[in-house]
């Protein structure tokens, strides 16, 4: 998802960025904006691995899914599909189905706007959503137990840095009781921190490829 911090306008009413009450200071929006695009063009960079790194990060990264996740039948777990050199969890994805759990892909229906969940199989019908990502074509929306969210960036509190729009942390504010949070990263991707702002929500937990395992 091709996103931007900064998006909904540059100019001198700063409401939009009003979040449960909190003022941002349009000065420090800004730079926290800028710090963030920088941070984000380094870490894509950083992810460009060979193909033998990347088989075996992402075989990590499953062999740890599996150790800290309990799959149930009844349980509903939202993973994504990888873009712009994401770990590709989709044999995870086809595993979690077999083992009788629902799964859920992220679905973007209207820009600015929180996410839907929508079921997915191996045999789902898929079609290119918002910035061309593959999203189901017909399944139906549910609320995720468990987010398996991608990291650009992951800082020392857990506070995620991603592809700049918010929607991930839009769409968990609506949630109550809000679901485990899992960051997935590989292990490149740590900072110091993110600058969280008002509307950032932290991960529940972070898996990394080189084992790493943090909880809130």
């Amino acid at each position: 998802m091709m996103e931007d911090e900064t998006a909904g306008g540059t100019g001198p009413c700063f409401a939009h960025l009003l979040v449960d009450g909190h003022p941002v200071d349009p000065d420090t929006a800004r730079d926290v904006a800028r710090f963030r695009r920088a941070e984000r063009a380094r870490l894509v960079a950083a992810r460009a691995l060979s193909s033998e790194e990347r088989q075996r990060a992402t075989e990590a990264l499953i062999d740890g899914l599996d150790r800290i996740i309990s799959l149930e039948a009844s349980m509903s777990v939202a993973v994504y599909w990888p873009i712009r050199g994401e770990p590709d969890l989709r044999p995870w994805m086809r595993a979690a189905d077999a083992a009788g759990a629902r799964v859920l892909l992220p679905v973007v229906v209207e820009e600015q706007a929180p996410l839907e969940f929508r079921t997915w199989s191996p045999d789902s019908r898929m079609t290119r959503g918002f910035w061309n990502i593959f999203v189901p074509a017909d399944g139906a929306t549910c609320a995720p137990d468990v987010v398996i969210a991608p990291l650009v960036g992951v800082d020392a509190e857990l506070y995620r840095l991603g592809k700049g729009g918010g929607y991930y942390d839009r769409t968990l504010s609506q949630f109550e009781p809000r679901p485990r949070v899992i960051g997935v990263g590989f292990s490149e991707c740590r900072l110091w921190t993110i600058y969280p702002m008002p509307w950032d929500i932290p991960m529940s937990e972070v898996l990394l490829s080189d084992g790493t395992h943090l909880s809130r």
